[in-house]
């Protein structure tokens, strides 16, 4: 029976739990898309809490497809430097690192992206913040190609793999699911054709990289909008790169407009609330042979370990660690204790005009307690 302290491999990456850190936006980059020593120094604490698995903040692989001031960008060999720095800090403290890779696609504003904002089909949305152009073939020869040339700098700057980010709405997901994408060309109507954006990505990526790297994505198992991706479209999707040599699955859901059922849920006060991707979770896993994480609303140990068990291979959470970098060394320690997070999304609150993310009640927490000893 699986563990979250068992050891395991994907694709000959070596982690040392089933403890994965996901993904999210941190605010620690410049106005260029490059690393801070501060990102560096949040990832390095991650690895020394002994986070099995480190997915990066999501990293834009075009100008255009930056969605927030202070969000990592991957498009520049100008950042080889201050990667490898970030890379080998990671390494020299026992972590491993993955690069998320991201288009926002229409899920994004022209003040951010620098010019008009890009979508499979221009159409107005509550996901989007303005009308989108809709994305020319070319367009969508040059972006592919730029989540390649992501993948191979990734590999050149010492990441352990990477990760498609297919998820919560951004340009794969837009162009997965019938709601954003009502394209009449080959990328548009059947699920077969809304798949074909994702695996000419998924296809630019491998052949940069080459079979012997972890290559992964994070998907939607469902939309939970009306008339958006659906459990049955996104298990079509997950068949498909299986088939093509994905190396794992992260199952999310939900998109910023997908209301108290979104991506980052508030109140996950009690283990009944916890886990609530794992329905769609279970689903994907069944259909698949590769691994599976998955992500949304963990908080008890004895939830994790019971997925674990059961269901997935690996856990992600996001939120808890920004609030205790070192969770996971505290469970396997002995404290089982559910982790101190309560959901209420403040820790994005701070962001680009306090240098990221930060978990705000932790804050007010340690400058009581020292008001107090003063």
């Amino acid at each position: 029976m699986n563990s979250l302290f068992d050891q395991s491999t994907i694709n000959g990456m070596t982690l040392q739990n089933r403890f994965v850190r996901s993904a999210t936006w941190e605010g620690m980059c410049d106005a260029d898309g490059k690393p801070t020593p501060k990102l560096i120094a949040f990832y390095r604490e991650l690895a020394r809490g002994n986070v099995g698995l480190i997915m990066t903040g999501y990293t834009f692989v075009s100008p255009e497809g930056k969605q927030l001031p202070g969000k990592m960008g991957i498009h520049s060999d100008d950042f080889a430097d201050i990667m490898k720095e970030m890379t080998g800090a990671v390494h020299e403290d026992g972590g491993k690192i993955c690069i998320q890779l991201v288009h926002a696609g229409g899920q994004t504003d022209a003040s951010n992206a620098g010019q008009k904002t890009l979508a499979p089909s221009a159409i107005e949305t509550d996901q989007y913040p303005e009308l989108p152009a809709e994305i020319t073939g070319e367009e969508i020869d040059r972006i592919t190609a730029a989540f390649g040339n992501g993948a191979r700098r990734a590999k050149e700057w010492g990441f352990d793999g990477v990760q498609l980010h297919g998820a919560h709405g951004y340009l794969i997901n837009q162009f997965l699911s019938p709601l954003t994408n009502q394209r009449q060309d080959e990328y548009g109507g059947s699920i077969e054709n809304r798949c074909r954006f994702l695996l000419k990505s998924y296809r630019a990526i491998r052949d940069a990289v080459g079979p012997d790297f972890p290559v992964m994505i994070k998907l939607n198992g469902s939309d939970n909008l009306a008339g958006g991706l659906t459990i049955e479209d996104a298990v079509f999707a997950a068949k498909a790169l299986d088939k093509e040599g994905i190396d794992c699955i992260e199952v999310s859901g939900g998109t910023p407009a997908s209301a108290d059922r979104s991506p980052a849920r508030t109140k996950i006060n009690s283990p009944e609330k916890e886990a609530y991707n794992l329905p769609l979770a279970r689903q994907i896993r069944a259909a698949v042979k590769c691994p599976i994480m998955v992500v949304g609303g963990f908080r008890s140990f004895e939830v994790a370990e019971k997925t674990i068990q059961e269901s997935a291979d690996y856990i992600s959470m996001a939120r808890p660690f920004i609030r205790e970098p070192g969770l996971a060394k505290r469970w396997q320690e002995g404290d089982r204790s559910p982790a101190r997070c309560i959901s209420c999304n403040g820790c994005f609150m701070p962001g680009i005009k306090e240098g990221g993310i930060y978990c705000v009640v932790e804050k007010k927490e340690q400058e009581k307690k020292t008001k107090n000893r003063r």
